[in-house]
């Protein structure tokens, strides 16, 4: 369930979150200026750790093209594409296994790379960005939206132990590799030549997101679901409340990286 788009100091309650994941989606699309009109728009898209393909179909409605997904869950891509032939979608999208740091497509295949909350997962982000270039056209637009913590002092050679000690809590429940800041995100699409690089912190917008989630897993739905759903999904709500600290400290920075490939090599 990825984070959704808010304005900054709104209360969210879950009844909102499909709008504000919308929002999250068409907020992106502005930011990377990605154009939308018939000549210019893109016309084929990669979605990277898909998930079960919610950015993958709203993309390729959007735009009425092409729309590839991979993960790594052969249950989230069975899913994913039960999702799109329930929507009249197969023709436009599909889903398959795939590995974020592999991707199993030539070079050169997309127009819009995008990424919605998957690079957290990955354990080798210069490789990840390597790759997100690798499979982008000429011109094409990568989109990362991605949790970081927050960039070094220049006096800092790493974040402080308890921040260490935090982030560490949130990876062990969540079972996510090390994280980095937004700058080294920026120093990695620099390393790979691209083009265009901006970024932006959105955490204000998302923070209404975790209250949300809490209040509606403290229900009694919530919490009958939650004993139904098993240790790991449990251990992962527990863990909700150090999300909110992180942001609330200004460890935790969601983050939108954008950049594009050089038209020419």
């Amino acid at each position: 369930m990825h984070h959704g788009f808010y304005d900054a100091g709104e209360a969210a309650t879950m009844s909102d979150h499909r709008r504000a994941q919308i929002r999250m989606i068409e907020e992106a699309l502005a930011f990377a200026a990605v154009p939308d009109d018939g000549e210019n728009k893109p016309k084929t898209v990669v979605d990277v750790g898909c998930g079960i393909g919610g950015s993958s179909r709203y993309l390729a409605k959007k735009y009425g093209v092409q729309c590839y997904g991979i993960t790594l869950s052969p249950v989230q891509a069975a899913r994913g594409n039960a999702l799109a032939a329930e929507q009249g979608l197969s023709d436009k999208v599909s889903f398959q296994v795939g590995d974020a740091l592999e991707q199993p497509f030539p070079d050169g295949q997309f127009d819009l790379v995008w990424s919605m909350e998957s690079g957290e997962h990955m354990p080798e982000k210069p490789k990840f960005v390597s790759e997100l270039a690798r499979v982008a056209a000429p011109g094409g637009r990568i989109i990362i939206v991605t949790w970081c913590h927050r960039d070094l002092e220049p006096s800092e050679d790493s974040l402080k132990p308890d921040e260490l000690n935090l982030l560490k809590r949130i990876c062990d429940a969540y079972y996510l590799p090390d994280w980095c800041s937004p700058s080294d995100y920026v120093k990695i699409a620099k390393s790979l030549s691209l083009e265009d690089i901006r970024t932006a912190d959105w955490s204000e917008n998302v923070a209404p997101f975790w209250p949300a989630v809490i209040k509606s897993a403290l229900t009694w739905k919530g919490l009958t679901s939650l004993l139904r759903s098993g240790w790991k999904t449990i251990k992962g709500a527990m863990v909700m409340p150090l999300m909110i600290e992180g942001y609330k400290k200004g460890l935790i920075k969601f983050t939108i990286i954008t950049c594009r490939k050089p038209e020419t090599a």
